[in-house]
């Protein structure tokens, strides 16, 4: 599946940050083995996976991903194939949790935007599982969503997006804010960016941003893969 990160260059400065050094983890400590009475049983050690995830999401949860090196990039992009390898496996059940599926979807959401082959075909396919689960979830309407910006599907991406807002997720009007951006309707944007500015405080990006809309000082450029 095709990847879209967008840019919007602003013809003003805009500070920029480098991501944080992404953190050492050991996949093999994802599992945990305890030995009982029927045999050696297997599972899966829950803080240290959530730990892992906070911090491959932090850098990889939209796409472009962003690292301070090309080797923490190399180390997260190892990271995430095992850990949705891991959690692919553990969510083979029809009686799954569905938090147990949530973090499938955003460890194979965050592979993806790493390269790591088929990821987004399984992302997509366990986002649909939650959805049948529980249509009216807050995180899942509106990680899906941007999920689907990010992978091309754009206009698909809105009615998520939407219910997600409805639902109460603030940042779900800037990622709709950006999604006009990308489909070049300025004036949808700039409602959403607007809404958000408001329910937000000290958002300077946010508020450059829509001046640079307002005063068409913007270019757009879709960083595709």
């Amino acid at each position: 599946m095709k990847k879209i990160g967008l840019l919007v260059l602003l013809s003003l400065s805009i500070s920029t940050v480098n991501a944080k050094e992404y953190g050492t983890w050991d996949g093999n400590l994802i599992l945990n083995k305890t030995e009982t009475s029927t045999g050696m049983q297997h599972g899966i050690d829950a803080e240290y996976m959530e730990r892992m995830l906070i911090d491959l999401a932090a850098h990889a949860r939209n796409y472009p991903p962003s690292f301070d090196s090309e080797s923490d990039k190399r180390r997260a992009t190892r990271d995430a194939g095992m850990l949705a390898g891991v959690l692919n496996i553990f969510i083979d059940s029809p009686n799954v949790h569905p938090e147990m599926l949530f973090r499938a979807a955003m460890a194979n959401n965050i592979a993806h935007n790493l390269d790591v082959p088929k990821a987004a075909e399984k992302a997509n396919d366990i986002y649909q599982r939650l959805l049948k689960i529980a249509p009216d979830n807050l995180n899942v309407n509106y990680n899906y969503g941007v999920f689907l910006a990010s992978a091309s599907k754009i206009k698909e991406s809105i009615p998520y997006l939407e219910k997600a807002l409805s639902l109460g997720a603030i940042d779900a009007e800037y990622s709709l804010g950006m999604v006009y951006v990308s489909l070049g309707d300025k004036s949808k944007a700039l409602q959403y960016l607007e809404n958000y500015k408001k329910s937000t405080s000290n958002n300077s990006e946010v508020s450059k941003l829509i001046e640079a809309l307002k005063n068409e000082k913007t270019e757009i450029k879709r960083i595709e893969k």
